[in-house]
């Protein structure tokens, strides 16, 4: 009764994480660029009691012999479902959306006083005054956008700014055209590897990964395989009636689990008035 229990405490601990999950998902249902989080859940360590001394007495059985013993259920992974959102036409010039589902934005964030590279999703970008006469393109958290040489920083007398299919940049001034960069947009070659890190950006994880290389995971696009389009924002890809299901069902578990440890709880009640 005991150990029946701690697994259902240790699995109603995960539950929560799960649910957790879910909620994250549902909240963010209207943030540009965002990517669902899915997850499975896995046995933790298990006893295997053997109480049948001759396996010959049972030739026909189907099911594994003796009593298996659990310690309950954990969340064996998380995973980022890169598949593209619906694209929402803005007619703002600064709105860019990726039509390839594995391209990723890149953008530098600052932590610790060190500028590290993350990747997003999200092409709700703006400018931030850095010099007099110049300004940046940010993200709507105010990180950096990367292009292919650093940040990407422009006079702020333009007339118009286009950015072209491949990503290029072009500023127009008094009737002439200027290219002054191109966003710099990687392919998540093996996603599940990619980190969320908050703020709807991805990172490469610090630790667990010594045998592979950056590389490998996001890997940098030429121009001519990049996929833009201006004026318009990619929306996040949860499906709400899936969710829902997948509350609900989290929530059974977690009252099936609660309702364990009090059945248990009264049984050892019982066991303590025997005379």
């Amino acid at each position: 009764m005991l150990r029946s229990s701690m697994q259902a405490a240790v699995t109603m601990g995960q539950l929560q994480q799960k649910l957790d999950l879910i909620g994250n998902n549902l909240a963010n249902m209207e943030t540009p660029g965002y990517k669902t989080r899915n997850s499975e859940f896995a046995s933790l360590l298990y006893q295997q009691i053997d109480n049948i001394e001759d396996e010959g007495e049972n030739p026909n059985r189907l099911t594994p012999d003796g009593l298996r013993m659990g310690s309950g259920a954990k969340l064996a992974h998380t995973d980022i479902n890169l598949s593209q959102g619906s694209i929402k036409e803005t007619g703002r010039a600064l709105d860019v959306a990726l039509q390839d589902e594995k391209h990723l934005f890149q953008v530098e964030v600052t932590v610790n006083g060190q500028a590290e590279t993350r990747y997003t999703r999200d092409g709700s970008f703006a400018f931030s005054p850095v010099n007099d006469g110049e300004v940046m393109l940010v993200t709507s958290n105010g990180n950096p956008v990367l292009g292919e040489d650093g940040p990407i920083v422009m006079d702020d007398t333009f007339d118009e700014m286009t950015i072209r299919k491949d990503g290029s940049i072009f500023l127009t001034q008094n009737g002439e055209q200027n290219e002054v960069g191109r966003l710099a947009i990687v392919n998540a070659e093996r996603p599940r590897l990619l980190e969320a890190a908050g703020q709807n950006v991805f990172r490469i994880p610090q630790e667990g990964i010594e045998d592979i290389t950056v590389d490998e995971i996001v890997a940098a696009v030429a121009p001519e395989n990049i996929n833009t389009k201006q004026g318009a924002l990619e929306t996040s890809n949860v499906d709400m009636s899936k969710q829902m299901t997948d509350m609900l069902t989290m929530q059974r578990a977690y009252q099936f689990n609660s309702r364990s440890i009090a059945m248990g709880d009264q049984m050892m009640g019982l066991v303590n008035q025997l005379r």
